[in-house]
């Protein structure tokens, strides 16, 4: 596509439904020409973007922006703050004075550069110290540029976007802060010998007890799972707990797509200390939607949904209680889950392969993991930090 350098890049927030549709579609249209990047179905981009609807608002406040030139639209970001971030402590990545940005397309180097420009402004005026992204809107959400994967479509909750975005963020003073990594993993003949040792024992200890999810208990599960997941991953870098109204409504955005046989929780001595989610790829399904459910796509979404078959599975959530993390306990009941899932996503979704990320680059734990499985990386993002002066 032709870039259009007549006229000056003019940066303006959007103010009303109209802007925003025109921030909504700009994505569509700048990425259409990318094979591997995966419509949204609009719906869910204007519940994410939508006070209201996101629970998020409910401590956070964002400005989207879109930039112009020549009366056409050529970029967009969103500049955002969130009260339970700035509340983290500074050496987990996010505490007082970190503002973010993210949701970042734009046609070129220039249109970048202003919207960068206007974001980082927007935050120094809110009080902000640091600008760290992209966040699409929170850490939960879509975290992280991509800067390694781009051939292949990204599996369910997984970003993707323009290759030349690395270079157009760094030139900008951005430093990577914290490396997010992607593992895919072979699924149909098994894992390693090792691994399928630590199975069967762990299946042969009574104080042991892998069960799966009870879809007709859905609220309660889903609270007890997002409850471990705020324990488990306490510590992490990054780390924003996950507030009751946001946690029921990821329960009912995920609602449609969990399926009983796909999510383990682990009980010790009776307890549930560890869960594993893993979720049908709607990616191969949604990659030729146009992000549209209209006119027959919502009747082929709803005839998939009953019994999904797809090529990817993927686990965008494990955890294990904080008090038995780095234990041999740990790792036999992260492997136990994810062997038993294993078993029921080849026999009843025909998958072929696991998706697990992201990952931190330096969580030892689930990295180890990856490695006993002989995932390997396949997708690497990273998330940017950069002090803001008083400008």
């Amino acid at each position: 596509m032709a870039a259009h350098h007549e006229g000056p890049v003019t940066i303006h927030p959007v103010l009303d439904k109209a802007d925003r549709r025109e921030f909504v579609e700009l994505a569509y249209r700048l990425n259409r020409g990318d094979p591997a990047w995966v419509p949204p179905l609009k719906d869910e981009v204007y519940g994410l973007l939508t006070p209201g609807k996101n629970p998020w608002f409910e401590h956070g406040k964002a400005q989207l922006f879109t930039a112009r030139r020549d009366g056409r639209t050529v970029g967009r970001i969103s500049a955002h703050i969130d009260a339970l971030a700035l509340a983290q402590p500074a050496e987990q990545g996010m505490g007082p004075g970190t503002g973010n940005w993210g949701l970042l397309e734009a046609e070129d180097a220039e249109v970048a550069h202003a919207l960068l420009v206007a974001a980082e402004d927007w935050l120094r005026g809110q009080g902000m110290t640091r600008a760290l992204g992209p966040l699409s809107i929170s850490i939960w959400d879509e975290p992280g540029l991509l800067v390694e994967g781009f051939d292949e479509a990204p599996t369910i909750m997984l970003g993707h976007n323009s290759p030349l975005y690395r270079a157009w963020i760094e030139a900008e003073g951005y430093r990577p802060a914290k490396k997010l990594l992607n593992y895919s993993v072979p699924i149909v003949d098994g894992f390693p010998p090792l691994v399928n040792r630590i199975v069967a024992a762990g299946e042969k200890n009574e104080r042991i007890r892998v069960r799966k999810v009870d879809k007709r208990r859905f609220d309660a599960e889903a609270k007890l799972i997002m409850g471990l997941l705020n324990d488990a991953w306490s510590d992490n870098w990054g780390f924003v707990p996950l507030t009751d109204s946001e946690i029921a409504y990821v329960g009912k955005k995920l609602k449609q797509i969990v399926f009983e046989d796909l999510i383990r929780v682990a009980e010790l001595d009776g307890e549930p200390v560890a869960f594993m989610i893993v979720l049908p790829n709607i990616n191969e399904l949604l990659i030729d939607m146009e992000g549209s459910l209209l006119p027959f796509n919502w009747a082929r979404l709803l005839w998939w949904l009953r019994k999904p078959k797809c090529k990817t599975l993927r686990v965008p959530l494990m955890g294990v209680a904080k008090k038995l993390q780095n234990s041999r306990m740990a790792s036999t009941l992260a492997f136990m889950m994810i062997e038993h899932i294993r078993r029921d996503g080849v026999a009843h979704f025909g998958g072929q392969y696991g998706d697990i990320g992201w990952v931190l680059d330096d969580n030892q734990g689930m990295n180890a993991v990856a490695g006993a499985i002989d995932a390997t990386v396949n997708r690497v993002y990273l998330i940017y930090d950069k002090p803001l002066d008083a400008g």
